[in-house]
């Protein structure tokens, strides 16, 4: 069975995280980043799970102690908590969070680089609601720039399912800026072996081809404000940079 996953946020760098533990000699990664099994929700329609559809995204040998993947909108996606919990009780969770306004805008510049969105970021931030509401009862995988940055009502879903002590959740600018450390805490977390020698990795990031305007930060400033701040006592962060 899988035994970690790291389930988001997107934008936030996971595939980092994913491509760092793939060097793990221990750890077996799945075939390819995001798997997509808790959040298909065609998988989940009959009364048992079919799981060797899932087991079937992985190669894991004699050599290996961990099975893991990455598919970072697990962390968003309603049922997924659940569902992770009814196939294992114990999983053990990795969640990085990064600045929710950066992210937004980030997310928005990998929509428009793969043809999905055609607005630009103002116009897309402003329609979000409306927009998002042709996927009800679901949540928008495209259009869900700023409502996926509201981390802790995600947190608090993962958590009425997994205790705290099964979730590891850590600053996507910790693992940029300090590979070594932050992998360290991940493997700590994992109860494996550290990594040693490692090359720090930037995954997907390619340069904006606009840049975020200052009506457009002030803008998702305001709206994050107070869940930023409600971040910072929750996780006992400083997230001051973020506020700025």
């Amino acid at each position: 069975m899988v035994n970690f996953i790291i389930c988001g946020t997107q934008k936030g760098g996971t595939s980092a995280l994913d491509a760092y533990l793939r060097e793990h000699p221990k750890i077996c990664m799945a075939e390819k980043k995001e798997v997509h099994f808790f959040d298909n929700e065609s998988f989940f329609h009959n009364k048992k799970t079919d799981y060797s559809i899932y087991h079937s995204s992985f190669q894991s040998n004699k050599s290996h102690d961990l099975v893991g993947e990455a598919t970072p909108i697990y962390m968003y996606w309603h049922g997924v908590p659940r569902r992770i919990w009814e196939y294992k009780p114990t999983m053990k969770l990795i969640i990085l969070l990064r600045n929710p306004v950066e992210r937004a805008f980030s997310h928005w510049n990998m929509e428009k680089s793969r043809n999905a969105e055609v607005l630009p970021f103002w116009s897309a931030i402003k329609s979000e609601k409306e927009r998002c509401l042709e996927e009800l009862p679901h949540q928008h995988r495209v259009y869900s720039y700023i409502d996926r940055g509201f981390y802790l009502k995600q947190l608090e879903r993962i958590w009425s399912y997994f205790p705290k002590v099964s979730t590891l959740v850590l600053k996507s600018e910790y693992l940029n800026n300090q590979p070594h450390e932050a992998l360290g805490e991940v493997c700590d977390f994992l109860c494996i072996d550290r990594l040693e020698n490692i090359t720090p990795h930037l995954v997907h990031a390619l340069p904006y081809e606009v840049k975020i305007t200052y009506k457009e930060r002030d803008y998702l400033q305001a709206i994050f404000e107070h869940e930023i701040r409600s971040i910072e006592k929750v996780l006992t962060w400083d997230c001051s940079a973020w506020l700025n």
